[in-house]
């Protein structure tokens, strides 16, 4: 886990550079070299591949163009700069993130445009969950009686004067915006059909991944908010999907 929450050269920081430059940047160029193998390999690009790419490369592309919100995950505001942070960001996310790409370099059946249509469709559902429901919180701390699908927002205010959101999609489940990243990490996964186990590592990685985050950010708000985050969960009771978890 590491020892320091924001180490620096100067003014540079080493967490929040290694959080997203090298790991992201890396992660799309490794699926456009795999798609390039494809092409070389087969001379055409089968529309799985190029779902898979442009379904990941739009998701980093949306990462960097809100790249200011991630000031305020639980990544950089809690979380030490250890191995875990290090490798995970510079090893772990290009390397493995990549492996539907990977797959689809010798796997070149085709999809019918119903199926492209759907896969499409599925990709835009979770990624609007995923930025509506992160654009709400950020809004939401920036702005705390700023509207929210309409309405002033509905909110727990602790006796730390933290505000708690209790309404828009963080009325629905705590961590509703993590159903938008399955959904989308699902759309990336079903490309690859269904012959073999490997191009489905990341949707179920991504399940354990979310669940277990879940669970350390409700052990962190517990110990920070006391009986607030008890009222918070008592006011909304779903975790991450409402009637499931």
């Amino acid at each position: 886990m590491g020892t320091s929450l924001n180490p620096r050269i100067g003014d540079f920081d080493l967490k929040l550079f290694c959080e997203a430059r090298p790991s992201l940047i890396l992660w799309v160029l490794i699926d456009l070299s795999l798609a390039a193998r494809q092409y070389q390999t087969h001379g055409r690009l089968t529309t799985p591949m190029i779902l898979v790419v442009a379904f990941q490369s739009l998701y980093v592309a949306d990462y960097f163009f809100h790249e200011s919100a991630i000031l305020t995950t639980l990544d950089v505001k809690h979380e030490k700069f250890g191995w875990m942070l290090c490798w995970g960001n510079l090893v772990w996310v290009p390397f493995t993130y990549t492996l539907q790409a990977h797959y689809l370099i010798h796997h070149t059946h085709d999809l019918p445009a119903w199926g492209a249509a759907a896969l499409i469709a599925l990709n835009a559902g979770g990624y609007y969950i995923f930025r509506s429901a992160n654009r709400q919180k950020h809004r939401f701390r920036a702005d705390p009686e700023g509207l929210i699908w309409g309405r002033r927002p509905e909110y727990i205010r602790t006796r730390r004067g933290a505000l708690l959101l209790t309404s828009g999609w963080w009325g629905v489940a705590r961590h509703f915006n993590y159903v938008g990243d399955l959904t989308m990490g699902l759309a990336w996964c079903l490309p690859c059909l269904f012959d073999h186990l490997l191009p489905y590592f990341y949707i179920i990685y991504l399940t354990a991944l979310l669940i277990h985050r879940e669970r350390r950010d409700n052990t962190l708000c517990l110990a920070k908010y006391g009986r607030d985050w008890e009222a918070y969960c008592q006011k909304v009771r779903w975790r991450i999907l409402p009637r499931l978890y």
